[in-house]
This record gives C-alpha cells, structure tokens and sequence, in this order.
C-alpha cells in the first residue's frame, strides 16, 4: 500500500481557453464582475474570483500561444497546455443568490441553458460566455452528501 498524498488546501486556479481575449475580458469583468490582475495581449487575461487569501483565480488563455512551448531561455519555463472544445467552469453562490443572478444574466443578454436542481435538491444554472465554454453558477452544497 502506498503511503497517503500529502495535504491539500484548495484550489488556486482554473484555466479556461478563449481566442479572444478581448471578449473574454469583457464578460469576467461587466457580466461576471471579476476584477483583472494581469493581463499579456494575445496570451493571456488572469482575474481575481475571491479577493482575499488564499487567492482563487480564473486563468483564461489564448490556446493557441499556450500550445507553443517556452524558449530555451524562458525566465519562467511553464510547459505548453490548452484545451480544445468547450471547457467548463462553475462559481459557487449562496442559494439565495441564483434569482438574482438569473435575472442579472437575463438582462445582459446571455442566454441560460440549463436552471435546474439536482437530487439533493440543490440548484444550478449553466450558460456559455463568448468562446463557448460551459459556465454553471452552482449552490456549493450540490456536493453535500
């Protein structure tokens, strides 16, 4: 038997893929309401989820510089990545925060595909933000037993 994985304290950062940064920006930041930390045009737009410690980032990538691996001489040498097809990303929100979240996308123009609740009764909202990703706003307790 091998010996247990050593502790974990969450999750840090998810990565989705866009081409268009441009676009992906905009709906983090005017739709979602994330805040940028940094951003590299063409490469890459990183935002804040949670302000705050520890952070909790949303990485959205151009999958097409990603897919190149580093220089030779790369100051930071991170492999080469990205994804095709849709990705998907859920935000956790208080249950009695999903209405108002509705309501809030509805009137931004973003199409809802799925409102529903699952078996425990706890309720999710799926739709796509402009590269076509599958975005859910999810009460967090859908992973209560």
């Amino acid at each position: 038997m091998s010996k247990p994985a050593p502790p974990r304290i969450g999750t840090l950062e998810s990565a989705l893929y866009a081409a268009d940064l441009d676009a992906a920006e905009g709906f983090w930041t005017d739709i979602i309401g994330l805040r940028v930390f940094q951003r590299v045009p063409r490469r890459h737009v990183f935002f804040r989820v949670v302000e705050g410690q520890p952070a909790q980032v949303l990485l959205v990538f151009n999958p097409e510089a990603t897919a190149k691996p580093p220089a030779p001489d790369a100051r930071l040498p991170v492999p080469p990545h990205g994804a095709e097809g849709p990705g998907h990303y859920c935000l956790a929100v208080a249950p009695e925060e999903l209405d108002g979240w509705r309501a809030h996308l509805e009137r931004a123009g973003v199409a809802i595909e799925a409102d529903f609740r699952w078996p425990n009764g706890r309720r999710s909202i799926y739709f796509r933000d402009p590269a076509g990703n599958s975005i859910e706003l999810a009460d967090p307790a859908i992973w209560d037993d």
